[in-house]
């Protein structure tokens, strides 16, 4: 389910998310296409293609998952709330936020604590790891990311991509999903909402299948 966005930066940042979401995945498609191509028609291999899409389907996936939260695209089963008055339903609804935020913060904790030493940067306990000369196996430095090589990695040239670029997926993506349970959670506190799914998508699904049936029948 698509919910629109009331204000026009809500709007603008609906299309960046749409549009990045859409461009990762125009890119794994192009990339691993690609390799089928070099591998069974010329065979060769480009080495840097199932790295480089595993990493676009880690961000595909956490990008993917706050923007399901902000638009209510997530599954859900809503035959108890449907029983009941609309203080339940919101009361149910808090519960559930409540425990997605306690999720989505445990996974944000862990996810800094293991992406900040890659970036040279502390852990929430303040323990500093200068891993940032880490980097990934396959995929090539690029070119126009040559200027971070002076403050990251003390002047020396990268040969493969540094971690903490792709692995940025983590603490974004997360942060991300927590911020949209946080928004969530106002809208049920103010009245806009009293759920965070969907209220019976799959059976205006199915009743709107069932009539295309009847009318092409």
């Amino acid at each position: 389910m698509h919910v629109a966005p009331r204000t026009k930066f809500g709007r603008v940042i609906n299309e960046i998310e749409e549009t990045l979401i859409a461009l990762i995945l125009g890119t794994m498609t192009l990339v691993t296409f690609a390799n089928v191509v070099a591998r069974y028609v010329f065979n060769t291999n480009i080495l840097w293609a199932l790295e480089t899409t595993v990493f676009l389907f880690a961000w595909l996936v956490l990008i993917g998952a706050s923007y399901c939260v902000k638009t209510r695209a997530h599954l859900g089963v809503d035959a108890i709330i449907n029983l009941l008055p609309a203080g339940g339903r919101r009361a149910f609804a808090l519960l559930s936020i409540a425990a997605c935020l306690a999720f989505s913060a445990l996974l944000l904790t862990g996810a800094w604590n293991y992406w900040a030493p890659f970036a040279a940067l502390p852990m929430l306990d303040g323990t500093l790891k200068d891993q940032a000369w880490y980097e990934v196996n396959d995929v090539p430095m690029l070119d126009f990311l040559r200027f971070i090589e002076g403050p990251m990695n003390q002047g020396e040239a990268y040969e493969k991509l540094p971690r903490f670029i792709p692995y940025a997926a983590l603490p974004i993506g997360l942060f991300l999903l927590t911020l949209r349970f946080v928004q969530t959670a106002w809208k049920v506190v103010t009245g806009d909402l009293d759920r965070i799914i969907a209220s019976h998508e799959a059976e205006d699904l199915v009743e709107e299948a069932a009539a295309r049936a009847d009318r092409e029948g």
